[in-house]
């Protein structure tokens, strides 16, 4: 895919023109990703105060009990959002998920062990021990390049 960037003071806000020969997923995928307008902010709730989560501070979001979880850091808060609407808020670049009930920061993961069959065991950043469920396997590895 090419990329070319034109600059042209006659054009007071900016234009996007996508040239192919067909529609493909790709194309469809960066028209939508273009079109969204959803906000990007994660705020968590802790000690009864209400605080913006910066996402590279994030090192896992999790469900549990019909709640959801973020960790940082600085320690455990509870989302108001359900997980699928916090995994649309993320960078795809720096997220991933790895089971039906957690999503990952790739940035905070010290290790991924591949010695077990079938699963793959995470370390992040701050001691936690999760594992990649066999459905998210393959997402994983393509992920890592694997």
């Amino acid at each position: 895919m090419q990329v070319e960037i034109k600059i042209d003071r006659s054009y007071t806000e900016p234009k996007i023109l996508i040239l192919t020969d067909a529609v493909t997923e790709d194309i469809s995928n960066i028209v939508k990703k273009l079109s969204e307008n959803v906000p990007q902010i994660i705020s968590g709730c802790k000690d009864e105060k209400i605080e913006v989560l910066e996402q590279p501070d994030l090192i896992r979001i999790y469900a549990n009990t019909g709640k959801v979880f973020a960790v940082t850091d600085k320690g455990v808060y509870t989302l108001r959002l359900r997980l699928y609407e916090i995994e649309e808020r993320l960078d795809p670049h720096l997220f991933v998920r790895i089971s039906h009930a957690e999503i990952i920061n790739l940035k905070q993961v010290q290790s991924f062990d591949l010695r077990f069959t079938g699963t793959i065991c995470v370390r992040l950043s701050n001691g936690t021990i999760t594992y990649v469920s066999r459905r998210y396997v393959s997402k994983i590895k393509k992920a890592l390049g694997l």
